[in-house]
């Protein structure tokens, strides 16, 4: 699997986390790994273990988010943007492996694919300062 197919389904666990209790979080990954019969056991480790690190720090993230987000807080964005977001934020912070402009890079291309149609500047501003 590309690294960007891995990042789509990281996105995704970020995404699917939004809408489910901590309680419920472990049941979900694995439902939604049933339906990935391509990953590998090593692929799959990476994507919990990448997921896991950034609801560990998803306070912290939504706070980089609050300080550049003039008007719009975390609370009032689309789900898919925050997520989006807080993977991005997550690998520009704290990842080593990711160079910045790739998070960016990959971001932005999720927003065009997830998002709205501004979805792509929106994110593209909002990593844009905070790198």
């Amino acid at each position: 699997m590309r690294r960007s197919e891995i990042r789509e389904n990281i996105f995704k666990l970020v995404f699917c986390g939004d809408f489910h209790s901590q309680e419920e979080i472990p049941e979900q990954v694995d439902i939604y790994f049933e339906d990935l019969p391509e990953v590998t056991e090593e692929e799959h480790a990476y994507m919990v273990e990448k997921f896991d690190h950034i609801k560990e720090r998803i306070d912290e993230i939504d706070e980089k988010i609050n300080q550049v987000a003039k008007g719009w807080k975390t609370e009032r964005m689309g789900k898919a943007d925050l997520a989006i977001l807080r993977l991005a934020v997550y690998e520009m912070l704290y990842d080593e492996d990711v160079p910045v402009k790739v998070a960016i890079n990959e971001a932005v291309e999720l927003a065009k694919k997830y998002g709205g149609d501004e979805s792509p500047a929106f994110v593209n501003g909002i990593l844009g300062k905070i790198a």
